[in-house]
């Protein structure tokens, strides 16, 4: 166990000290339990260290936002303990923080497995909603229908002690530290960049997820260079608890044959380690006999791209706030209606409103969502108040905070134009904040 600085993550080790160190990384929601099945196996082989996310355990409630963020603090923490390189397996957000480290820290890496992952999950939208609801409603909505997500209907109806168990620890979890860990999966998105993945990588999923199925592991399949598919049949999303004596065979064999060769600094060179066989979906990991010696490669020095000079175009940036603020199906469907005449003045807006004043620092978002809601009921624009209230909710707002600053319009703005907005408002805030069933 340890104690938790901001930058660092809640920790435990499991197994002998002198072994090569295995991480284990946990999903959204749920804690460093959810791998108690694995344990007594992988600590044969394997120093075996589990983590918190922020929040989630008991662990300290220091929100991170991004998996950046996530895979940055884990490093911390290993670098505070000496850990220099291990191997990887990460359940969902847990194993976006294994991408992330294959993509930025390929050094450290070993081996890597992830279980129930995608390089993106979902759309940002879903998450962003989800966000929405916790603020609005607490944790509660989302706890009783994780086992829905989580589970097979079998499992959940044969196993109601471990059913109430994962209701008990979303609940328990800290609702500023899961709303940024929505925000960190809803920016999550390496699609692009799988190619660069260069360790050994097994993708394994449950037959049954609907969350990040068969169809988002063959796509990590078919992005990472050197990647084995397994498929668990019967098991939904929480594969591990699920089907913990399949997962547990799938990743001793997986370690214990694609450990690559640590990266030897003083020549710059590295093994190339021998192809992984590829598995057939459905049927277990064939075992991978021992990897031959193959030709020393020579890592190339990495390019520095150069600056360009003068100011940069905001469009980007602007495309990338218009996105976060105003969700993607919203911008989607503006763009799709775009046409020759109308397109100059989307571009306008994208590159100066929200290039230019929406990502200045000198207000946060969640100020000047209050201050342009404002605005829209002062200049009696009612038609764009719907999609700027959804926003309103994405930076922070909760429906009392809206509320206010409409009782504030009410003074300010002439109690006709706050009754209006109040109409609208009260409508968008009952369809966005209703948990789904």
């Amino acid at each position: 166990m340890s104690e938790t600085p901001p930058n660092t993550l809640q920790y435990r080790f499991d197994g002998p000290e002198e072994a090569p160190v295995l991480i284990l990384g946990p999903s959204l929601g749920t804690t460093w339990h959810m791998w108690d099945r694995q344990v007594p196996e992988l600590t044969k082989q394997w120093r075996v260290f589990r983590f918190d996310m922020p929040g989630h355990g008991g662990a300290p409630a220091h929100p991170a936002g991004s998996v950046a963020d996530l895979t940055a603090r884990l490093l911390a923490t290993l670098d505070g303990l000496g850990v220099q390189r291990f191997g990887y397996a990460g359940c969902a957000l847990g194993g976006a923080i294994g991408i992330e480290l294959a993509l930025r820290r390929p050094e450290r890496l070993a081996s890597l497995a992830v279980i129930a992952a995608s390089p993106r999950f979902g759309t940002a939208d879903e998450f962003r909603r989800r966000g929405v609801i916790v603020r609005t409603n607490g944790l509660d909505p989302i706890a009783r229908s994780a086992p829905e997500r989580w589970f097979t209907g079998g499992f959940a109806a044969a196993q109601p002690a471990i059913t109430e168990w994962a209701v008990q620890m979303v609940r328990t979890t800290d609702p500023g530290c899961y709303i940024a860990a929505c925000e960190a999966l809803a920016s999550f998105d390496v699609r692009a960049e799988l190619g660069s993945v260069g360790v050994p990588t097994l993708v394994l999923v449950g037959s049954e997820d609907q969350v990040t199925g068969p169809a988002e592991a063959r796509t990590l399949v078919a992005g990472v260079p050197d990647a084995r598919l397994a498929v668990v049949p019967g098991a939904s999303h929480l594969v591990p608890v699920e089907q913990p004596a399949a997962v547990t065979d799938l990743l001793v064999r997986h370690f214990s044959t694609a450990w690559q060769p640590a990266f030897e600094s003083a020549t710059g060179q590295t093994a190339l380690p021998a192809s992984a066989a590829v598995a057939v979906p459905g049927q277990p990991v064939p075992a991978v006999a021992p990897a031959q010696p193959a030709p020393v490669a020579e890592i190339a020095p990495a390019v520095v791209p150069q600056q360009p000079h003068g100011r940069p175009d905001p469009y980007d940036s602007g495309m990338k706030v218009r996105r976060e603020v105003l969700g993607d199906a919203h911008v989607d469907r503006v763009l799709a209606g775009t046409d020759e005449f109308s397109g100059d003045f989307q571009e306008l807006l994208t590159r100066y409103a929200w290039g230019e004043v929406w990502d200045r620092p000198g207000l946060d978002r969640r100020t000047r969502s209050c201050v342009t809601l404002t605005a829209l009921v002062a200049g009696g624009h009612l038609e764009e108040l719907p999609v700027h209230i959804r926003a309103a909710l994405r930076n922070g707002l909760t429906p009392a905070d809206i509320k206010e600053v409409l009782l504030q319009t009410a003074v300010y703005c002439g109690v006709p134009a706050a009754n209006r907005a109040f109409r609208v408002a009260q409508q968008v805030v009952r369809e966005e904040t209703t948990p789904q069933e």
